[in-house]
Protein backbone atom coordinates (compact mmCIF):
# COMPACT_ATOMS: atom_id res chain seq x y z
CA UNK A 1 0.00 0.00 0.00
CA UNK A 2 0.94 3.36 -1.14
CA UNK A 3 2.28 5.69 1.95
CA UNK A 4 0.71 9.13 1.82
CA UNK A 5 3.01 12.06 1.48
CA UNK A 6 4.18 13.99 4.48
CA UNK A 7 2.22 16.47 4.66
CA UNK A 8 5.03 18.55 5.92
CA UNK A 9 7.37 17.80 2.78
CA UNK A 10 6.09 20.62 0.40
CA UNK A 11 6.43 23.15 3.16
CA UNK A 12 10.01 22.22 4.13
CA UNK A 13 10.75 21.93 -0.04
CA UNK A 14 9.67 25.42 -0.13
CA UNK A 15 11.54 26.70 2.47
CA UNK A 16 14.90 25.09 0.50
CA UNK A 17 13.65 26.98 -1.91
CA UNK A 18 13.38 30.50 -0.52
CA UNK A 19 16.72 29.67 1.40
CA UNK A 20 18.87 29.07 -2.04
CA UNK A 21 17.73 32.52 -3.29
CA UNK A 22 19.93 33.81 -0.68
CA UNK A 23 22.78 31.85 -1.61
CA UNK A 24 22.52 32.17 -5.37
CA UNK A 25 21.23 35.86 -5.91
CA UNK A 26 23.03 36.48 -8.93
CA UNK A 27 20.53 34.42 -10.50
CA UNK A 28 17.43 36.26 -9.01
CA UNK A 29 15.59 39.40 -10.06
CA UNK A 30 13.46 39.79 -6.90
CA UNK A 31 13.42 43.84 -6.78
CA UNK A 32 10.16 44.02 -8.11
CA UNK A 33 10.57 45.41 -11.36
CA UNK A 34 8.91 43.37 -14.02
CA UNK A 35 10.92 42.30 -16.77
CA UNK A 36 10.43 42.32 -20.85
CA UNK A 37 8.41 39.31 -21.48
CA UNK A 38 10.02 36.98 -24.23
CA UNK A 39 6.13 36.62 -25.34
CA UNK A 40 6.06 40.16 -25.81
CA UNK A 41 9.34 40.49 -27.97
CA UNK A 42 8.11 37.40 -30.31
CA UNK A 43 4.98 39.42 -30.59
CA UNK A 44 6.95 42.52 -31.41
CA UNK A 45 9.50 40.93 -33.92
CA UNK A 46 6.74 39.38 -35.89
CA UNK A 47 5.13 42.78 -36.35
CA UNK A 48 8.30 44.31 -37.26
CA UNK A 49 8.93 41.68 -40.07
CA UNK A 50 5.08 42.15 -40.84
CA UNK A 51 5.91 45.63 -41.96
CA UNK A 52 9.39 44.96 -43.15
CA UNK A 53 8.19 42.63 -45.59
CA UNK A 54 4.12 43.95 -46.62
CA UNK A 55 2.18 41.28 -47.56
CA UNK A 56 4.19 38.10 -46.22
CA UNK A 57 3.71 36.38 -42.78
CA UNK A 58 0.16 37.97 -42.26
CA UNK A 59 -3.12 36.22 -43.41
CA UNK A 60 -5.19 39.29 -43.94
CA UNK A 61 -4.62 40.59 -47.90
CA UNK A 62 -2.46 43.37 -48.21
CA UNK A 63 -2.68 45.46 -51.73
CA UNK A 64 -1.70 48.81 -52.72
CA UNK A 65 -5.40 49.62 -51.93
CA UNK A 66 -5.07 49.05 -47.78
CA UNK A 67 -1.13 49.25 -47.43
CA UNK A 68 -1.13 52.51 -45.87
CA UNK A 69 -3.79 51.55 -42.99
CA UNK A 70 -1.95 48.06 -42.66
CA UNK A 71 1.37 49.51 -42.01
CA UNK A 72 -0.61 52.94 -40.02
CA UNK A 73 -2.15 50.04 -37.44
CA UNK A 74 1.17 47.61 -37.46
CA UNK A 75 3.28 50.70 -36.75
CA UNK A 76 0.74 51.93 -33.88
CA UNK A 77 1.04 48.57 -32.63
CA UNK A 78 4.91 48.36 -32.90
CA UNK A 79 4.96 51.95 -31.03
CA UNK A 80 3.05 50.44 -28.13
CA UNK A 81 4.96 47.73 -27.91
CA UNK A 82 8.17 49.00 -28.29
CA UNK A 83 7.34 51.75 -25.72
CA UNK A 84 6.18 48.54 -23.13
CA UNK A 85 9.24 46.53 -23.74
CA UNK A 86 12.04 49.13 -23.96
CA UNK A 87 10.94 51.25 -20.73
CA UNK A 88 10.90 47.75 -18.50
CA UNK A 89 14.59 47.15 -20.16
CA UNK A 90 15.58 50.48 -19.09
CA UNK A 91 14.11 50.35 -15.70
CA UNK A 92 15.50 46.52 -15.01
CA UNK A 93 19.27 48.02 -16.14
CA UNK A 94 18.95 50.72 -13.33
CA UNK A 95 19.52 53.56 -15.69
CA UNK A 96 16.39 55.10 -14.47
CA UNK A 97 12.70 55.22 -12.64
CA UNK A 98 10.07 53.21 -14.60
CA UNK A 99 8.58 57.38 -15.72
CA UNK A 100 11.44 58.44 -17.24
CA UNK A 101 12.55 54.93 -19.04
CA UNK A 102 8.96 55.50 -20.17
CA UNK A 103 9.51 58.85 -22.16
CA UNK A 104 12.62 57.58 -23.10
CA UNK A 105 11.61 54.16 -25.04
CA UNK A 106 8.91 55.97 -26.59
CA UNK A 107 11.54 57.84 -28.40
CA UNK A 108 13.57 55.24 -28.84
CA UNK A 109 9.99 53.47 -30.69
CA UNK A 110 9.85 56.36 -33.12
CA UNK A 111 13.39 56.29 -34.33
CA UNK A 112 13.35 52.59 -34.89
CA UNK A 113 10.12 53.14 -36.77
CA UNK A 114 11.81 56.21 -38.84
CA UNK A 115 14.78 54.00 -39.75
CA UNK A 116 12.23 51.11 -41.06
CA UNK A 117 12.65 52.59 -44.70
CA UNK A 118 16.46 52.38 -44.02
CA UNK A 119 16.29 49.14 -43.30
CA UNK A 120 14.06 47.57 -46.47
CA UNK A 121 16.51 49.16 -48.27
CA UNK A 122 19.51 47.20 -46.83
CA UNK A 123 17.05 43.94 -47.11
CA UNK A 124 16.34 44.57 -50.77
CA UNK A 125 20.09 44.25 -50.84
CA UNK A 126 20.13 41.13 -48.99
CA UNK A 127 17.12 39.08 -50.79
CA UNK A 128 19.29 40.45 -54.76
CA UNK A 129 22.36 39.37 -52.91
CA UNK A 130 20.38 35.72 -52.56
CA UNK A 131 18.88 35.98 -55.98
CA UNK A 132 22.07 36.01 -57.24
CA UNK A 133 24.22 33.72 -55.02
CA UNK A 134 21.88 30.95 -54.82
CA UNK A 135 21.04 29.20 -58.52
CA UNK A 136 18.32 27.22 -56.39
CA UNK A 137 16.44 30.22 -55.27
CA UNK A 138 13.28 30.54 -57.52
CA UNK A 139 12.20 33.94 -56.46
CA UNK A 140 12.30 37.25 -53.53
CA UNK A 141 9.32 35.24 -52.19
CA UNK A 142 10.76 32.02 -52.11
CA UNK A 143 13.82 33.46 -50.21
CA UNK A 144 11.69 35.79 -47.82
CA UNK A 145 9.52 33.06 -46.92
CA UNK A 146 11.72 30.36 -46.62
CA UNK A 147 15.54 31.56 -46.29
CA UNK A 148 16.82 31.48 -43.01
CA UNK A 149 19.49 33.42 -43.32
CA UNK A 150 16.83 35.99 -44.78
CA UNK A 151 15.32 35.80 -41.87
CA UNK A 152 18.04 35.93 -39.76
CA UNK A 153 19.63 39.30 -41.12
CA UNK A 154 16.24 41.58 -40.98
CA UNK A 155 16.31 40.74 -37.35
CA UNK A 156 19.30 41.17 -37.09
CA UNK A 157 19.42 44.68 -38.52
CA UNK A 158 15.85 45.45 -36.37
CA UNK A 159 17.83 44.60 -33.32
CA UNK A 160 21.01 46.64 -34.52
CA UNK A 161 18.81 49.40 -34.49
CA UNK A 162 17.87 49.51 -30.77
CA UNK A 163 21.29 48.01 -29.79
CA UNK A 164 23.30 51.03 -31.49
CA UNK A 165 20.47 53.30 -29.39
CA UNK A 166 21.54 52.10 -25.88
CA UNK A 167 18.89 49.76 -25.39
CA UNK A 168 19.74 46.69 -22.92
CA UNK A 169 18.14 43.48 -23.50
CA UNK A 170 15.55 43.49 -25.92
CA UNK A 171 18.39 43.33 -28.64
CA UNK A 172 20.14 40.38 -27.16
CA UNK A 173 16.24 38.64 -26.74
CA UNK A 174 15.55 39.70 -30.78
CA UNK A 175 18.96 37.66 -31.62
CA UNK A 176 18.29 34.93 -29.14
CA UNK A 177 14.77 34.39 -30.51
CA UNK A 178 16.02 34.01 -34.48
CA UNK A 179 18.68 32.23 -33.33
CA UNK A 180 16.19 29.86 -31.80
CA UNK A 181 14.50 29.72 -34.83
CA UNK A 182 17.37 29.31 -37.90
CA UNK A 183 20.30 28.24 -35.94
CA UNK A 184 21.93 31.54 -37.03
CA UNK A 185 23.62 33.54 -34.20
CA UNK A 186 24.62 37.00 -34.69
CA UNK A 187 25.13 39.11 -32.14
CA UNK A 188 23.23 42.76 -32.26
CA UNK A 189 26.46 44.51 -31.70
CA UNK A 190 27.83 43.61 -34.85
CA UNK A 191 27.93 45.86 -38.30
CA UNK A 192 27.15 44.58 -41.37
CA UNK A 193 27.05 45.98 -44.43
CA UNK A 194 24.69 45.45 -47.35
CA UNK A 195 24.11 42.55 -49.64
CA UNK A 196 24.90 40.13 -46.96
CA UNK A 197 23.91 36.53 -47.68
CA UNK A 198 24.52 33.66 -45.43
CA UNK A 199 23.54 30.05 -47.29
CA UNK A 200 21.95 27.65 -45.86
CA UNK A 201 22.98 29.08 -42.27
CA UNK A 202 22.44 26.33 -39.99
CA UNK A 203 25.89 27.30 -36.63
CA UNK A 204 26.81 30.56 -38.66
CA UNK A 205 28.16 32.71 -35.74
CA UNK A 206 29.11 35.83 -35.99
CA UNK A 207 30.44 38.04 -32.75
CA UNK A 208 29.36 40.99 -31.11
CA UNK A 209 32.34 43.20 -32.88
CA UNK A 210 32.46 41.53 -35.66
CA UNK A 211 32.77 44.30 -38.62
CA UNK A 212 31.38 43.15 -42.13
CA UNK A 213 31.63 45.02 -45.35
CA UNK A 214 29.71 44.99 -48.62
CA UNK A 215 28.63 41.72 -50.52
CA UNK A 216 30.20 39.06 -48.51
CA UNK A 217 28.85 35.41 -48.58
CA UNK A 218 28.80 33.19 -45.54
CA UNK A 219 28.01 29.16 -45.61
CA UNK A 220 26.75 27.24 -42.83
CA UNK A 221 28.75 26.67 -40.12
CA UNK A 222 30.97 29.78 -40.12
CA UNK A 223 32.42 31.10 -37.19
CA UNK A 224 33.90 34.85 -36.59
CA UNK A 225 34.35 34.53 -32.79
CA UNK A 226 37.46 35.98 -30.40
CA UNK A 227 39.99 34.73 -28.99
CA UNK A 228 39.19 32.39 -25.74
CA UNK A 229 39.60 34.52 -22.43
CA UNK A 230 39.41 33.08 -18.73
CA UNK A 231 37.18 35.52 -17.82
CA UNK A 232 35.79 38.78 -18.19
CA UNK A 233 37.96 41.68 -17.56
CA UNK A 234 38.79 45.28 -18.26
CA UNK A 235 38.57 44.80 -21.97
CA UNK A 236 35.62 42.92 -22.76
CA UNK A 237 34.87 45.50 -24.75
CA UNK A 238 37.20 45.82 -26.92
CA UNK A 239 37.60 44.51 -30.83
CA UNK A 240 37.47 40.55 -30.04
CA UNK A 241 36.13 39.49 -33.17
CA UNK A 242 37.09 40.02 -36.78
CA UNK A 243 36.94 42.35 -39.25
CA UNK A 244 35.35 41.31 -43.12
CA UNK A 245 36.25 43.53 -45.84
CA UNK A 246 34.12 43.97 -49.10
CA UNK A 247 33.22 40.61 -51.80
CA UNK A 248 34.59 37.95 -49.11
CA UNK A 249 33.49 34.37 -49.47
CA UNK A 250 33.73 32.28 -46.44
CA UNK A 251 32.88 28.24 -47.25
CA UNK A 252 31.56 25.91 -44.89
CA UNK A 253 33.04 25.40 -41.38
CA UNK A 254 35.60 27.65 -41.31
CA UNK A 255 36.50 29.59 -38.25
CA UNK A 256 38.25 33.30 -38.00
CA UNK A 257 39.05 34.93 -34.56
CA UNK A 258 40.70 37.45 -32.62
CA UNK A 259 39.86 41.60 -32.98
CA UNK A 260 42.40 41.78 -35.28
CA UNK A 261 42.44 39.39 -37.79
CA UNK A 262 41.01 41.19 -41.12
CA UNK A 263 40.23 39.17 -44.13
CA UNK A 264 41.23 41.85 -47.12
CA UNK A 265 38.91 42.63 -49.91
CA UNK A 266 37.85 40.07 -52.77
CA UNK A 267 38.99 37.18 -50.41
CA UNK A 268 38.12 33.66 -50.30
CA UNK A 269 38.49 31.22 -47.10
CA UNK A 270 38.06 27.58 -48.20
CA UNK A 271 35.47 25.08 -45.68
CA UNK A 272 36.92 24.03 -42.42
CA UNK A 273 39.76 26.18 -42.24
CA UNK A 274 40.92 28.23 -38.86
CA UNK A 275 42.69 31.57 -39.40
CA UNK A 276 43.67 33.58 -36.79
CA UNK A 277 45.39 36.01 -38.79
CA UNK A 278 45.20 38.19 -41.36
CA UNK A 279 44.51 38.01 -45.09
CA UNK A 280 45.50 40.20 -47.43
CA UNK A 281 43.23 41.44 -50.44
CA UNK A 282 42.95 39.05 -53.12
CA UNK A 283 43.99 35.71 -51.53
CA UNK A 284 42.45 32.11 -51.32
CA UNK A 285 43.21 30.02 -48.58
CA UNK A 286 42.09 26.43 -48.52
CA UNK A 287 42.56 23.39 -46.53
CA UNK A 288 45.06 21.39 -47.94
CA UNK A 289 45.74 18.61 -45.59
CA UNK A 290 48.09 18.02 -43.15
CA UNK A 291 48.81 21.97 -43.77
CA UNK A 292 47.17 25.03 -44.93
CA UNK A 293 48.05 26.30 -48.35
CA UNK A 294 47.37 29.95 -49.27
CA UNK A 295 46.94 30.65 -53.09
CA UNK A 296 46.54 33.91 -54.83
CA UNK A 297 43.31 34.48 -55.69
CA UNK A 298 44.75 35.00 -59.90
CA UNK A 299 45.85 31.93 -59.54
Amino acid sequence: MTQAPDPRALARAIDDVVASYALHGNINHLDGANLPSRALVSQLLEDLLSIVFPGYFVEDQVDALTCRYFAGERCARVLRGLEHVVARAFAADGAATLDVSTARAQAVAIEVIQEIPTLRELLDTDVQAALAGDPAAGSASEIIMSYPGIEAIAVHRIAHTLHTRGVPLIPRMMSEWVHRQTGIDIHPGAVIGPSFFIDHGTGVVVGETSRIGARVKLYQGVTLGAMSVSGRDAHARRKRHPTIEDDVTIYAGATILGGDTVIGAGSIVGGNVWLTHSLPPGTTVMLDKPSLRFIAQDG
